[in-house]
């Protein structure tokens, strides 16, 4: 039975674990921290003695659409932790409220009776939109979509100030963490045709009913027994003979392999394995800013909402109305800000959304600041990304930062596990497919 160790106990390197063990290959997945999940992870309250209550680093977020992490999901024996709704709400200062959900007509026009029903858009915006929205579908073949970034097609398109900036920047930004003059168009492509103008069952949104760490925990591994989890095991070195990975040297202990998965950011590839011989020269990262507000009563009936106009982006309900964590994704202008100006911020924007937050008491408060929660998804950083295979013929990537065909998402972790899986089975000679939806058909 051919061996694998997996570097990286994140998305990809779990899914990369879980689709081998599947195959029935031994399997060593490391992992530096203490617990699994890497960027979608959660831990500890801080500051809480003996604290059994647990906070995410961010609020993530998947839609229908995202197969192969609902694959990964029901392989883990979790998927029915995870709650799905049908409605997009959307909230302006001063609280009224617009809902954006499937009608009667079928895909790919099921959401346009909603859109022109939206209350923040005005009639040229709405038109605006919807002319766009069938230019996309006509020019999804277009071969610079990598090349321009989606500010400027949405220049060439024709859409106003207040379309771009009430209905593109809100759905564009949070769903892939970069801002509108920074990401390629192809990225703004595929959120819109494959999960508003795809399926009804795309474009459902989907929120973890548990803290993240419980989709990862032990026991949901115990259905893989030739699967072996080791946490607080940073890998320091990839271990090279002529044009072979051998192994890896975990706090001076060698371990070997005859395969190697290296699923890590790709900022720390090179320090690891340079001998993989991935470029990343000029790439950035986007970071995202998540605010935990704990208030002394509930503020809100809606489960989440994103919010028009101001900092603050989302808001999800984590428990009964009072608990809310707000999301600020691309916040490259929060940094250099104190985790006191940010709670501020995030209240007195709130107030302006949820009048119930006016005469609450905040309790606590907590701010994460993901300085490095994805890759940039820019023309440059699109051109660049590699894909599973390495200059060694036994070591293969994993990561969102992978070609995958998506930006740095929950379901392109995923896909760039299970498609390392299938690189190491078809070496191994006995090939797999492990890939849902191999062909998403977007730009077909």
């Amino acid at each position: 039975m051919p061996d694998v160790i997996v570097v990286g106990g994140g998305l990809a390197g779990m899914a990369a674990a879980a689709a081998l063990g599947s195959a029935g290959l031994r399997v060593t997945l490391l992992e530096a921290r203490p617990y699994l999940g890497g960027r979608a992870s959660s831990f500890p309250l801080p500051g809480e003695h003996d604290s059994k209550e647990f906070i995410d680093n961010c609020q993530h977020v998947l839609l229908g659409c995202c197969e192969n992490l609902l694959d990964l999901y029901e392989r883990l024996g979790v998927r029915d932790r995870i709650r799905f709704f049908d409605e997009y709400y959307f909230l302006e200062p001063g609280g009224r409220l617009s809902v954006l959900r499937p009608g009667r007509l079928p895909p790919p026009l099921h959401m346009s009776g909603s859109l022109v029903r939206l209350k923040f858009l005005d009639a040229r915006a709405k038109l605006a939109v919807l002319r766009a929205l069938a230019q996309m579908r006509r020019e999804r073949r277009r071969a610079d979509l990598d090349r321009i970034t989606m500010r400027e097609w949405l220049a060439r398109a024709g859409q106003t100030q207040v379309a771009v900036d009430r209905f593109w920047r809100p759905v564009l930004v949070s769903a892939v963490n970069e801002e509108l003059d920074r990401m390629a168009a192809r990225h703004g492509f595929q959120v819109f045709l494959l999960a508003f103008l795809g399926s009804r069952r795309a474009c459902r949104l989907g929120l973890p009913a548990v803290p993240l760490g419980s989709l990862y925990a032990p026991e949901v591994w115990a259905k893989f027994p030739n699967v072996t989890i080791r946490l607080r095991a940073p890998a320091r070195r990839l271990l090279v003979e002529g044009d072979t990975a051998v192994g890896v040297e975990v706090d001076g202990e060698r371990l070997t392999a005859s395969y190697l998965v290296v699923a890590l950011p790709f900022e720390r590839l090179a320090a690891i394995a340079p001998q993989a011989g991935v470029n990343t020269d000029g790439w950035e990262h986007s970071p995202i800013t998540g605010i935990h507000l704990w208030f002394d009563r509930r503020v809100t009936d809606l489960p989440y909402a994103a919010l028009l106009d101001r900092t603050i982006q989302w808001f999800f309900d984590k428990s009964g109305g009072s608990y809310l964590q707000v999301v600020v994704s691309a916040s490259r202008h929060l940094l250099h800000r104190s985790r006191s100006e940010i709670v501020n911020l995030a209240v007195r924007e709130l107030a302006e959304f949820l009048p119930g937050v006016r005469p609450a008491r905040l309790e606590r408060a907590y701010v994460v600041k993901e300085l490095r929660a994805t890759f940039s998804a820019s023309p440059l950083a699109e051109r660049q990304r590699p894909g599973t295979e390495t200059k060694l013929r036994n070591l293969y990537l994993a990561g969102d930062w992978t070609r995958t065909g998506w930006p740095a998402t929950m379901e392109g972790a995923v896909r760039s596990g299970y498609l390392a899986a299938e690189a190491v089975t078809e070496a191994a000679g006995r090939p797999q497919r492990f890939l849902v939806a191999r062909d998403s058909g977007l730009l077909r």
